[in-house]
């Protein structure tokens, strides 16, 4: 069984940090050829300097809702990799508020970053991994993606997104090589769990260590979970070896969701 990713380009979107970041060092570990795509070309180059001497990492910067950008980008990365055999939807962004004060515009954009931009990522690579008769899609989504949560309904509504989309994308590609499976974080370190954590005690009115003291009090391990492992696992799922997981929703959350 073939467990390498050497030679493969990898490109990974909202690459410069948290999750991103993360998951570009454990593909350019594997062997893989990686692109870092995000907004800010300083936060990519300063990650891809930590990676090992020798990997083949390339920065390219665009907004993955601005779909004229997103193409250049893309057209970049494959004019200085080659064909893109593995794509990571990581890109997105939460946030908060009460149904009844969600605006049409926070709707919108949380759509956007979250959902279309998936679509439109994965509508980039998916002609040529077609044309190459092999492909790896995983799309980052979060445990917002499996069960409802209180104030974050535009998020919830593009996770579950994720995942149909997900799933419906397995089941039309499967049989030509591709493999499209999603990953489904808890709470997990990052910057956006610092600002999760940031507005419970802004609007409760507890510390932000009662706060994490809350959030934990729901996960067998009492931990949050760390980028790393979910990489790892987005690692796997893009190896040639992974050929038999397809259409999945893997949980990394130290089973919260599962109690």
């Amino acid at each position: 069984m073939n467990s390498s990713l050497d030679g493969a380009h990898a490109l990974v979107t909202g690459a410069g940090r948290g999750i991103g970041a993360a998951i570009v060092s454990a593909l350019a570990a594997g062997g893989a050829r990686v692109t870092l795509l995000g907004r800010s070309r300083e936060q990519l180059a300063t990650h891809a300097a930590t990676l090992p001497p020798g990997a083949r990492a390339l920065v390219v910067t665009a907004d993955v809702t601005d779909d004229a950008a997103l193409h250049a980008a893309f057209a970049r990365a494959r004019a200085q990799h080659g064909p893109i055999a593995i794509l990571v939807n990581n890109a997105g962004a939460s946030g908060s508020a009460p149904f009844a004060k969600l605006d049409r515009a926070t709707w919108d954009a949380s759509i956007a970053v979250n959902l279309t931009a998936t679509y439109a990522c994965s509508r980039e690579v998916i002609a040529e991994m077609v044309d190459a008769g092999y492909g790896r899609i995983v799309n980052v989504a979060s445990t917002a993606g499996l069960v409802g949560g209180p104030y974050i309904a535009a998020y919830n509504a593009a996770k579950h997104g994720v995942i149909g989309l997900t799933r419906s994308l397995a089941a039309e590609f499967g049989r030509k090589g591709i493999t499209v499976n999603a990953v489904c974080p808890g709470f997990t370190e990052t910057s956006m769990l610092e600002r999760t954590l940031e507005r419970i005690a802004r609007t409760t009115g507890r510390t932000e260590d009662g706060a994490a003291t809350a959030l934990l009090a729901r996960n067998p391990l009492g931990r949050f979970v760390r980028p790393d492992e979910v990489a790892q696992v987005v690692a796997w799922l893009c190896r040639p070896d992974s050929a038999a997981v397809n259409g999945q929703a893997i949980v990394i959350d130290g089973g919260e969701v599962a109690r």
